[in-house]
């Protein structure tokens, strides 16, 4: 009896250590894809110059259209190696906090804070006289039927207009909100957006893109506009619900903000690459090592990658990030 006791304990420990090993298994794919954001934007042209980059530095890397939370989704269940994504959307998913996430996504994990994130609201100029519009909280707060545009569901732009919209003015639908006042909402690309907006057939086209964005110049050089940013306290509300944070537009770097222009104040985050939580450590390692170590070119392609740093690479809070990527950026950062 005592025998067959030790052997079915024996046993047990052998399926139990088994067990552990697979849990921590790691994969090595021959090569990867890289989920980045939809023609025209920053994350179209800088997917594109890093897969070019890891493939003739390291592994062979495909980059394909994407959105920030359809990348979470798909890294998470493995139909992507990494991409593109939000900071603070990426902690939403591995809480599944909020929608759109129906289920927590913890096997998509921080590769990367790459640079930061900028929410705009842009207005054409003769729409924001016409109604005394200095903030979104004044077009908010007067229900003007509004012409509105952003990208498709699924991106990080329409994800953080909605996040705005709901946690800033406690506007639970948008869509709703803004055809009740006598507007309209529509899809658009960053280009499709921008001709619209020329075209005068959008009052105003919200999306997130970085800080020196030529999206913003393009819209710039096609008809006047402004930037419409918001009340700190608003600020404060999404920042508390999607932990984001203010960024400042200075003046100079479009021409619609310049000195006498009142103070831009605007929803901040991080553009980040989310990765597979089970893809291999060391590899994790030397992809950030190569991204880090090329930057320069890099920046050809997106001038914010220039932003990249180790000091902010890997994000504080309970957002979890890749431990390849957690050793790299700790290594780098003391020398």
């Amino acid at each position: 009896m005592k025998k067959r006791v030790l052997v079915l304990s024996a046993l047990a420990l052998i399926f139990a250590l088994s067990g552990s090993a697979f849990a921590v298994q790691t994969v090595t794919p021959d090569q990867l894809r890289f989920l980045a954001g939809p023609p025209g934007g920053n994350w179209f042209a800088l997917g594109g110059a890093l897969a070019d980059l890891w493939t003739s530095k390291l592994i062979p890397t495909t980059s394909i259209t994407g959105g920030a939370v359809a990348n979470i989704i798909n890294v998470h269940n493995a139909k992507g190696e990494l991409g593109f994504s939000n900071t603070s959307m990426v902690a939403v998913g591995q809480k599944a906090s909020d929608a759109p996430f129906k289920e927590t996504t913890d096997n998509a994990v921080i590769m990367a804070n790459l640079y930061t994130q900028y929410t705009y609201f842009i207005a054409r100029k003769d729409f924001a006289e016409k109604h005394g519009i200095k903030s979104l909280d004044d077009l908010i707060a007067k229900k003007i039927p509004t012409r509105f545009a952003t990208l498709k569901t699924g991106t990080g732009s329409e994800f953080i207009v909605n996040g705005i919209f709901k946690a800033g003015f406690g506007i639970a639908d948008y869509r709703k909100e803004l055809k009740d006042w006598g507007g309209s909402v529509e899809y658009a690309s960053y280009s499709g957006g921008a001709d619209l907006l020329a075209d005068n057939h959008l009052d105003v086209f919200a999306f997130s893109v970085g800080k020196v964005a030529s999206i913003v110049m393009q819209i710039e050089s096609q008809t006047d506009i402004v930037l419409l940013g918001m009340e700190q306290a608003t600020l404060d509300k999404v920042g508390e619900a999607y932990g984001t944070v203010t960024f400042t537009v200075d003046p100079g770097i479009y021409k619609s903000v310049t000195e006498q222009t009142p103070t831009v104040r605007v929803v901040g985050d991080y553009t980040c690459i989310v990765v597979r939580g089970d893809l291999d450590e060391q590899l994790v390692y030397d992809l950030c090592k190569v991204m880090h170590e090329n930057q320069e070119i890099l920046s050809k392609a997106v001038v914010d990658i220039n932003e990249l740093t180790p000091a902010t690479a890997i994000p504080g809070g309970a957002v979890k990030s890749h431990p390849g990527a957690v050793r790299y950026w700790n290594e780098v950062s003391k020398k």
